[in-house]
């Protein structure tokens, strides 16, 4: 069997899908997108398929490591989301294949189903507490929030009350036992930080994401030092090698890494591997598409240290289409009670509405996210 012609299609609210077509007649997609830089990795998926043409399908750790290593840089989100989407399509064939869902392939199932969180709140969070409950009545036991707005280096202490006050009105509305994850998105910075993450402990949140950024990941050390919550982040990490240099802070409790960012299937259970004999548990970062929620949940289904999944399904960057509009078979992506059982069909074990793919790509989108500005009028970070 070879590959025989690669497609890529951006499709909205801010997607882009790969699709890998062999001479067999077996065919693979998988979602290779950075997101607001779509566009970018759709032209890094196409520039990689001359490495792809005329090769064996099968042979999924040789092809990931000429994507990675031949072409002398490496790294980085564009690249690596190329590789990402094209990994994934590449398992998705082999599956089919031998008609057997991916986690087959790679040792089994340790588990029936996960756990899911949803988001609330908005880019600038507002009405959680509302969001939060109904969240709870439609069955989940966990909700992700953004903590703030702007957040300059240091800033005033009336927007670190804001985010309390918000906190605290989900757990008097959902109770002591309701999963809270408070997402600072890396706009804080370490002195500011600090000081919320330890106002924060009351509440007892599930995790706090990205206290400070990657690029300053000493500085988690600092944060774990000031409260006892649970600090996750990954999600602007793009290798096991990104990885290593985190885990071995040992400040971080829950990696987060994406399928559609960090490399694929391949990488990422190399990543989860990694991350469970430090003792980290794992949480796939996935406010994306179908293609790749399948992904996370067929890593999900053989890493003993996955506690719970992100998904996309009522986000609110999802406008005109979500994600089940890209999939024949919704009811693969169902959730009941804050679960969600592992896909059994072969592959990733969901089936493309192709039909909406094609008429979204005549279009293209071309997602950006906003540009933020503090009061002075320097950048905020988004």
């Amino acid at each position: 069997m070879k590959i025989q012609k690669v497609n890529t299609y951006r499709v909205r609210p801010r997607w882009c899908f790969v699709e890998i077509i062999t001479d067999e007649g077996l065919t693979g997609w998988g979602e290779p997108v950075l997101e607001g830089k779509a566009a970018s990795v759709e032209a890094c998926v196409q520039e990689m398929t001359e490495y792809l043409i005329g090769k064996d399908p099968m042979r999924i750790e040789d092809i990931w490591t000429t994507l990675y290593r031949a072409g002398f840089y490496r790294g980085g989100g564009i690249m690596m989301s190329a590789i990402a989407g094209i990994d994934q399509a590449l398992w998705d064939i082999k599956g089919k294949y031998y008609n057997a869902p991916v986690y087959d392939l790679m040792g089994g199932q340790v588990r029936d189903k996960i756990k899911v969180y949803s988001w609330i709140g908005g880019d600038r969070p507002s009405d959680v507490a509302s969001a939060a409950l109904e969240k709870k009545e439609a069955g989940f036991t966990a909700i992700k929030m953004n903590a703030t707005e702007e957040l300059q280096m240091v800033d005033t202490y009336d927007k670190i009350d804001a985010v309390l006050e918000r906190v605290a009105a989900i757990r008097k509305a959902c109770g002591p036992y309701f999963g809270i994850a408070i997402d600072f998105h890396g706009r804080v910075h370490k002195p500011m930080a600090r000081i919320l993450a330890k106002k924060l402990e009351e509440f007892d949140p599930m995790f706090i994401e990205e206290p400070v950024l990657c690029e300053n990941m000493e500085d988690f050390i600092e944060v774990a030092r000031a409260a006892n919550i649970p600090i996750a982040t990954g999600e602007r990490l793009f290798s096991r090698y990104d990885f290593k240099r985190l885990l071995q802070t040992g400040a971080v409790d829950i990696i987060q890494p994406d399928l559609s960012h960090a490399g694929g299937i391949t990488e990422v259970k190399k990543i989860a591997s990694m991350a469970e004999a430090y003792d980290v548990a794992l949480a796939p970062h996935c406010p994306l598409g179908p293609i790749a929620l399948a992904a996370c949940l067929q890593v999900d289904a053989t890493c003993y240290n996955a506690f719970i999944q992100e998904q996309s399904m009522g986000i609110h960057y999802n406008k005109f289409h979500g994600v089940l509009d890209y999939i024949l078979d919704p009811e693969t992506l169902t959730f009941h009670d804050g679960w969600v059982d592992m896909p059994k069909k072969p592959g990733l074990g969901i089936e493309v509405n192709k039909e909406l793919v094609l008429e979204e790509n005549k279009e293209p989108h071309m997602w950006k996210n906003p540009v933020w500005r503090h009061e002075d009028g320097s950048i905020a970070e988004w």
